[in-house]
């Protein structure tokens, strides 16, 4: 009871109505809600503040940037609906701020058309090389279960697009990236589409910070190839699987272009069936299916693993 009715106390105001009314359409960094509501920086912290420690939004930093957004789970979630229920639909304040979002959401649009058209070509020419990436997309789909799976985790979620694919079978997801161009270009996206459900977040994918036993499936999608120590991706990929979980892997098999090497910054060449399953393995999962999409010059892989369910769960404690 306690909880609810801190969470009903702090939205019992406007301003703080408004803004959950624009969180539950996106994730809004301080300053643009600033430019929505007309409000000084620290009016606009505080009600956040009473927000967040009420349960009703959350707060994570991405390099300078915080960013907040509606909760999706737990009683926070049930009461923001309530609540979207009874907001009045032809209320000119919250019309206007929608229009004031719509216009902050096409200016990220924008910006993340230009980031594409300025790398599109050296994507496109990898692209060239493999299957198409519907025919990849339906072997992803076909892989995982299609039922049963309410929290994903995308590593290196790039342009967001493996959310996007799993959107409509999952409840919550998370896509965790380095680069904050890919970030801005997957919330774009997510926008575009209307998954709220999904959100991504700045992340190491080698040091994520997230609980242990917190998702029911991971993707590492067309990731590993640039990373230095896949295998230790695979291994904090599963520290955040519950048991019962599944882990998908993309990427290449092994292949002899090094100019992929050279001018598109691969670090590894592809990947052997026995070493991902050696990976996954050491990871504490168990290996179930291969499938391999031969391309025209580059073959993608898909490694499908499990976490057994009498797997050991630590406390749930978050990584700094």
């Amino acid at each position: 009871m306690e909880t609810l009715l801190s969470a009903l106390r702090a939205a019992a105001e406007p301003t703080r109505l408004r803004i959950l009314a624009l969180c539950r359409k996106g994730e809004l960094t301080v300053s643009e809600l600033m430019h929505i509501l007309g409000q000084s920086q620290p009016r606009v912290s505080r009600h956040l503040k009473l927000l967040c420690d009420a349960g009703l939004l959350d707060r994570f930093q991405e390099g300078s940037w915080v960013f907040h957004r509606a909760v999706h789970t737990g009683a926070g979630a049930d009461v923001l609906a309530a609540l979207e229920d009874l907001m009045p639909a032809d209320d000119p304040q919250l019309a206007r701020d929608a229009r004031l979002l719509a216009e902050i959401k096409h200016d990220r649009a924008a910006q993340a058309a230009a980031y594409f058209r300025a790398n599109a070509i050296a994507w496109d020419k990898v692209r060239s090389l493999h299957v198409d990436d519907k025919e990849v997309e339906t072997a992803i789909l076909d892989l995982l279960p299609e039922y049963g799976i309410e929290t994903l985790l995308d590593v290196g979620t790039g342009t967001g697009r493996m959310l996007e694919v799993m959107a409509p079978r999952i409840q919550a997801g998370v896509g965790i990236d380095a680069s904050r161009d890919m970030l801005a270009a997957a919330r774009s996206h997510l926008d575009h589409g209307g998954y709220h459900h999904c959100q991504v977040r700045q992340a190491d994918m080698y040091r994520t910070p997230l609980w242990d036993a917190a998702f029911d499936a991971a993707v590492i999608h067309q990731v590993l190839h640039f990373a230095d120590d896949p295998a230790a991706a695979v291994a904090e990929t599963a520290r955040v699987l519950r048991p019962g979980g599944v882990m998908l892997v993309i990427d290449f098999a092994p292949h002899s272009l090094e100019h992929l090497r050279r001018d598109h910054e691969h670090r590894r060449l592809g990947f052997t069936d026995a070493e991902m399953s050696e990976w996954m393995t050491d990871a504490g999962l168990e290996p179930q299916r291969i499938k391999h999409l031969a391309g025209d010059q580059l073959t993608v892989t898909l490694w499908l693993a499990i976490k057994p369910e009498n797997a050991a769960v630590r406390h749930l404690t978050a990584v700094a």
